[in-house]
């Protein structure tokens, strides 16, 4: 096979179990047979539109087998998947799809409104809906149905790109980071090692798609081993339980706010849940008390240390060690390396801190036309700068205990400060502002913006937030709003946000 990508994945697969079942979405199930089939006649489709290898085609959606199709469709013609996060605006989707140069959307309906926002985008030739398609648009079902499935086997190499992420970067504007497809399958042995999956296992995936962790850490693993993927299209405490209990869930993945609120449901005493042989959580440090809850349920909870540039697995924690070491996030993978520096790039001693430094095939070649990001990512020697603080004990674990970057992590997802000031800033009332995140019972963390404002104006928590929809997604949207007289800063005019988050005060919160 010339496909050396995920694009001669699903042919692989379908050749070795073709009945077994590859996908389960909202009580249907598809077999590796059928999926090999659907995802052919997709890829057809793409062709016949005029998408040529390298070409870009994005995807705007929660789970659905569709996301798994395109993408796979995508990588058998050669092409760079783009998933776009659901819960952005039609200003970020839109500017997303214009860097990109995607030529093909495919969207859910649930996405329709911001589809229809969207002004034109000049390289885009065709959007398909997976229902409800508006004039001009493909109806996903019957374009797809019409294409051929002839087998398509062109010649993809390990070091072409399959994925554009988009993280939101500190100037404000997202970054896309590029994932080869040897970033791909390097990351899936590397899970592969740490964890044992077995020929039978049942993956719950209700974190979404879009994000590397679901994606790379989950999807990719239970495909290449022909097991089961039951995908929901949202978070439910109650749905998940439900799938559990029907399907025999083996293995789940989550954050934070998943987890401590699957594990404070009533049903959390009294389920029965002796099918998880295996729960695995990274995007954020778990609190222990958390972790501790669900080994005294007799589960074996696993965590990882990564990010989007690292495919993103860098450290992991087997279970083996999950009790011995709670709350570490373990030590580097299998093929991939793992230093603690000091500002001088040396390696730190045991316990002291430092900014931890990733090297190996799972990380990303750099930014997608940012050569400037790219360049600023990598230390001497290709090392990739995390912007993480970690220190180390001696025996190799690293526990995770703060950032050299301002980004915190609310609910799962990243938020990039300096992307929220620049739309607060817009705000006629505000003369200087500042993001930094707070800790949330609920989502780990939150933002709380700081503003000074321009004199004889005002400005209210819920004015700012009516102000900032339609202009960030939700989650970025600041939760507390202090108003000051001035900002901390240095004697070089930087702002202190150390301070800020210390708990800094000013003019009490309108």
């Amino acid at each position: 096979m010339h496909n050396e990508g995920l694009g001669g994945w699903p042919a692989r697969r379908a050749r070795m179990t073709p009945g077994r079942t590859a996908l389960v979405f909202g009580g249907k199930s598809v077999s590796y047979a059928e999926l090999a089939r659907r995802t052919t006649r997709l890829a057809a489709q793409l062709r016949r539109a005029g998408v040529e290898p390298g070409a870009r085609i994005a995807y705007l959606g929660t789970n659905h087998p569709a996301f798994v199709e395109t993408m796979f469709a995508t990588h058998m013609v050669g092409g760079v998947f783009v998933p776009l996060n659901f819960r952005l605006t039609a200003a970020e989707i839109e500017y997303m799809l214009g860097d990109s140069g995607a030529v093909v959307l495919v969207y859910a309906p649930e996405r329709a409104a911001v589809v229809r926002e969207l002004g034109e985008l000049a390289g885009l030739r065709e959007i398909v809906a997976l229902a409800e398609p508006a004039p001009g648009e493909r109806d996903y079902e019957p374009w797809l149905a019409a294409g051929e499935d002839t087998p398509i086997d062109l010649p993809v190499r390990l070091d072409d790109t399959a994925l554009i992420l988009y993280t939101s970067g500190t100037t404000g504007r997202p970054k896309g980071a590029m994932l080869t497809h040897g970033n791909l399958v390097w990351n899936t042995y590397n899970l592969l090692v740490g964890v044992d999956l077995a020929s039978d296992e049942v993956t719950l995936i209700s974190a979404p798609l879009f994000h590397v962790a679901a994606l790379n850490q989950t999807l990719l693993p239970t495909f290449i081993k022909g097991d089961t993927s039951v995908l929901t299209s949202t978070w439910d405490v109650d749905v998940c339980y439900d799938l559990v209990e029907e399907f025999g869930i083996t293995l789940m993945f989550g954050v934070t706010t998943m987890f401590a609120e699957f594990a404070q449901s009533p049903r959390w005493a009294d389920a029965d849940l002796s099918s998880l042989r295996t729960v695995m959580s990274g995007g954020a440090a778990i609190p222990e008390p958390l972790i501790r809850a669900y080994q005294e349920r007799g589960l074996v909870f696993c965590q990882g240390y990564g990010m989007t540039e690292t495919a993103p697995g860098a450290t992991f924690l087997e279970a083996a060690e999950s009790t011995r070491k709670v709350g570490s996030a373990g030590v580097p993978v299998f093929f991939s390396s793992v230093r603690v520096v000091r500002p001088d790039l040396t390696d730190v001693e045991p316990g002291e801190p430092g900014e931890v430094l990733i090297k190996g095939r799972n990380v990303s070649p750099g930014y997608w036309q940012n050569p400037a990001a790219t360049a600023d990512s990598l230390a001497d020697g290709g090392w990739f700068r995390s912007g993480d603080i970690a220190k180390v004990d001696d025996e190799g674990h690293l526990y995770i205990v703060d950032r050299v970057k301002d980004m915190f992590i609310s609910g799962g997802e990243n938020v990039y400060p300096a992307e929220v000031e620049n739309a607060i800033f817009a705000h006629p009332a505000v003369a200087e502002v500042a993001v930094v995140g707070v800790p949330d019972q609920r989502w780990g963390e939150v933002g709380r913006a700081f503003v000074v404002c321009r004199p004889d104006t005002a400005l209210t928590r819920d004015e700012l937030r009516e102000f900032l929809r339609g202009r960030l997604a939700k989650y970025k949207i600041p939760v507390h709003l202090e108003v000051v007289e001035r900002l901390p800063r240095t004697g070089s005019g930087k702002v202190q946000k150390a301070r800020l988050r210390e708990g800094f005060t000013g003019t009490p919160e309108n």
